[in-house]
């Protein structure tokens, strides 16, 4: 008997994981519904608070499943900038094929920012992922991984709400996505390529930035006065 009440209950906590995953990419943490939650996993809402506690506890564990299948489906192997690289081309294609684990990550970056996200990072392998790409290119520092990662991260899931934009600046170009692909992957192997050979460009000081940007409008505005005269 208690292994029909166990059975019953994993088998409820997943009916309701799956159509909270649909309802939350779709709808993010504050547009999302406990009743249309539980009405397309088919169980009464009160197991919503039973299980999980709160709609956010939910949202937390949906996110956290996404970042542990994300983890899990797509994986660095070899070493080398073509190894991240070959890893950036084919996170890209998983998120390209199926975008709800993309568009979960936005809307928990977006309603919630680090608020509880860098618990569940921890948890989840995203660590694992840092040492990885440690290992992949050795000899960088473990900062300049864990950027690079994120790095990875956003150029292989922004592309999803900037979709509709990309169509407009490609035409309706039927092959982009592949083009896109090629693009992003091309771009992680140069920064790898450069993480290693250690010529990454410095952060500058703000205030070099300003005396920069204020030095080149003075000779713009020279110039276009010496035309006009």
């Amino acid at each position: 008997m208690e292994r029909v009440v166990a059975w019953n209950t994993e088998r409820t906590r997943e009916l309701l994981l799956n159509a909270a995953t649909v309802e939350f990419a779709a709808y993010g943490l504050s547009g999302a519904r406990v009743d249309r939650i539980a009405s397309e996993a088919g169980v009464n809402k009160e197991r919503i608070y039973e299980y999980f506690g709160n709609k956010k506890s939910l949202f937390d564990v949906v996110v956290l499943s996404a970042l542990t299948a994300i983890s899990e489906n797509v994986q660095l192997f070899g070493v080398g900038p073509l190894s991240v690289a070959d890893y950036a081309a084919r996170l890209f294609q998983y998120n390209e094929q199926d975008d709800t684990h993309s568009r979960l990550l936005f809307w928990k970056g977006l309603e919630t920012g680090e608020e509880g996200l860098s618990s569940a990072i921890g948890i989840v392998s995203s660590s694992e992922m840092v040492d990885r790409l440690v290992t992949a290119l050795p000899g960088i520092e473990r900062n300049d991984a864990s950027d690079l990662l994120l790095t990875i991260l956003t150029l292989c899931s922004a592309w999803s709400p900037f979709t509709p934009f990309g169509r407009l600046l490609t035409e309706g170009n039927s092959n982009q996505g592949h083009h896109r692909r090629f693009v992003v992957a091309n771009t992680v192997r140069l920064l790898a390529d450069s993480l290693l050979s250690h010529t990454e460009v410095e952060p500058r000081n703000p205030r070099t930035c300003d005396e920069a940007f204020s030095s080149h409008s003075a000779a713009r505005k020279r110039d276009q006065h010496a035309a006009a005269t």
